[in-house]
């Protein structure tokens, strides 16, 4: 007989009980035949499982390796120019945007949120602007909105003239608090 008959004969009311416990066999044998392969094949999935996990440490160190090589290409350390923005405690100016140009171009525009804002207060420093400008003479107009002294509604400009020669160049954009005038200042000044 068929394996289909015997299996029907099995699940029939009138089946016999010796039949049932034959089912009942095939189908324990079936299971472990399923079963065992798969366990043959946990060892395989193992060594599978660690290649793919070098293979993802390789391609984050490429990763890496790429955006470095990129930076350099670029923003060559020779034509290079950034710019961050500090602040201190901020009792007299609460930040919310910064607009960033160079020789009458607008290279950045920055909108803060709150979360930035603390951290900035709490000693951050932000890369507001990174790109590359040939030797020569150069104006930078930081342009700062946000809450003055008395929630008043605040906006001020500050500018530096500047010469860029070989080399990076590092300008901050420092706000800080004046005491004797209760006021917010802001400033520009070159890292050297």
């Amino acid at each position: 007989m068929s394996s289909i008959a015997m299996f029907s004969r099995s699940t029939s009311p009138h089946a016999t009980d010796e039949s049932r416990k034959r089912g009942a066999l095939i189908a324990a044998l079936a299971a472990v035949c399923l079963v065992c392969p798969a366990m043959a094949a946990d060892s395989d999935y193992q060594g599978l499982d660690q290649d793919v996990q070098s293979l993802k440490q390789e391609v984050l160190e490429l990763n890496r390796d790429l955006f470095i090589l990129e930076e350099e290409l670029l923003f060559p350390a020779n034509t290079q120019v950034a710019v961050f923005v500090s602040m201190d405690t901020g009792n007299f100016f609460a930040l919310d945007s910064v607009q960033l140009s160079i020789n009458d171009k607008e290279v950045g525009n920055y909108l803060y949120t709150k979360r930035e804002v603390e951290a900035l207060y709490k000693g951050g420093v932000q890369r507001l602007y990174l790109g590359n400008l040939k030797t020569g003479d150069h104006e930078l107009v930081a342009v700062f909105t946000g809450k003055g002294p008395h929630g008043r509604d605040y906006r001020r400009a500050t500018s530096l003239n500047f010469e860029k020669g070989l080399g990076a160049r590092f300008l901050e954009l420092s706000i800080t608090d004046s005491g004797a005038n209760m006021q917010p200042e802001f400033q520009v000044r070159e890292w050297e």
